[in-house]
């Protein structure tokens, strides 16, 4: 590594920050209780107090040996284990309780579903994300779980299959292109990330001599598991809970795909024949080190050396210099809001593309075929 990053520490970072978005289904509580401004308490705290808190902290350039042992880690990883049992008993009393709230007018019960689908996304579907890449069958179920509750089970099969090994390809649907704005991007992920999904469980299946019906086929645990949390909500909280519901699973979509945006826009791998690209680096995801939006994120913005070594639990997950990692200018909370207004994301972002294509690229002249969409 070069001599210009940080020099690993011996241990790892405290798991006590890590542990603050246990105080985010709290707050979806007082919300249902309390409604009137409350009910704005999630996406508050989750975007703007964390976007302030980075400003206020500042970033941590700080690197963990990366070989630290797993029991060493145990209080880092214990958050994960404890939010998916936590997120569903949260979201499911909501599911029954918001419908028969006298105090709560209609627009109150779904604005609160939205900031509850704030947190399923930003934290839910993060912690599935790092759940996934562990070999433990019970995290890979925890995964699952958590993305039922979204309605978004597929994330895993697109995520494992076909994000990671063609990141900054034209054969990745979530790698944004140069000059693509979220509004155009976010339907083409939509109807892109569930094909191209299917496609690569069944050609793996092919590859077994299974059909697509057999029941290995994942996407068989998906129906069940998504049908399932359909159901419960349904019995729970009628059509409108199940109405509600919906909400904070678009939402959580939604959020998710924002920070899929964000992480690789306008980067790309040099092509090296028709069926080959150069391997994935560093270079090739958007990393930030901002530390408070990194303990609600455990490390999630440490993307880039997420990327290059897919199997490194979160609080391991090193950090770059401007040399070897792109550096997004915010957190994600602020990067996210952003790329809301593509006039604004177009005149932070570009210049940088451009830059990072300077330095990494240099002999490259032509970017057409990088850019399409």
């Amino acid at each position: 590594m070069p001599a210009e990053t940080a020099i690993p520490e011996t241990r790892p970072p405290s798991a006590a920050p890590f542990w603050v978005s246990l105080a985010l289904p709290p707050l979806a509580v007082v919300g249902a209780l309390q409604g009137g401004w409350t009910i704005a308490l999630l996406p508050l705290v989750t975007w703007y107090l964390f976007s302030g808190l980075d400003l206020a902290i500042g970033r941590n350039t700080d690197n963990a040996d990366p070989m630290t042992p797993a029991h060493a880690l145990r209080w880092h990883t214990l958050i994960t284990l404890i939010w998916t049992p936590l997120q569903f008993v949260m979201l499911f009393w909501l599911v029954w309780y918001v419908p028969q709230a006298g105090h709560l007018s209609t627009p109150e019960r779904i604005g609160l579903f939205f900031g509850v689908g704030v947190i399923t996304g930003t934290i839910g579907i993060n912690y599935s994300h790092e759940l996934m890449h562990q070999r433990s069958r019970a995290e890979r179920w925890m995964a699952d779980i958590l993305l039922a509750m979204v309605l978004y089970s597929h994330f895993r099969s697109e995520h494992l299959l076909v994000h990671h090994r063609w990141v900054g390809t034209p054969r990745d649907a979530v790698t944004a292109r140069y000059n693509e704005g979220f509004h155009r991007f976010y339907p083409r992920v939509l109807r892109q990330s569930f094909v191209s999904a299917w496609r690569a469980e069944t050609r793996m299946l092919a590859r077994r001599g299974l059909a697509w019906k057999t029941p290995a086929n994942p996407f068989l645990r998906y129906l069940i598991l998504q049908s399932g949390m359909i159901t419960l909500a349904l019995m729970l909280g009628g059509w409108s809970g199940l109405g509600l519901f919906a909400v904070q699973a678009g939402t959580a979509v939604w959020q998710l795909e924002l920070v899929n945006y964000i992480e690789h826009y306008g980067l790309t791998r040099r092509q090296l024949d028709d069926n080959r690209f150069e391997p994935v680096q560093p270079h090739h995801s958007w990393n930030s080190d901002q530390r408070a939006s990194n303990w609600l994120l455990i490390n999630l913005q440490r993307h880039s050396d997420h990327h290059f070594k897919p199997d490194r639990r979160f609080p391991v997950l090193q950090t770059y210099p401007e040399a070897e990692a792109p550096q997004l200018p915010y957190g994600y909370p602020v990067m996210t809001m952003a790329a809301m207004f593509p006039p604004l994301w177009r005149r932070i972002m570009n210049p940088r593309v451009r830059q990072w294509r300077a330095r990494h690229y240099p002999d490259i002249d032509d970017w057409t075929p990088y850019n399409g969409t």
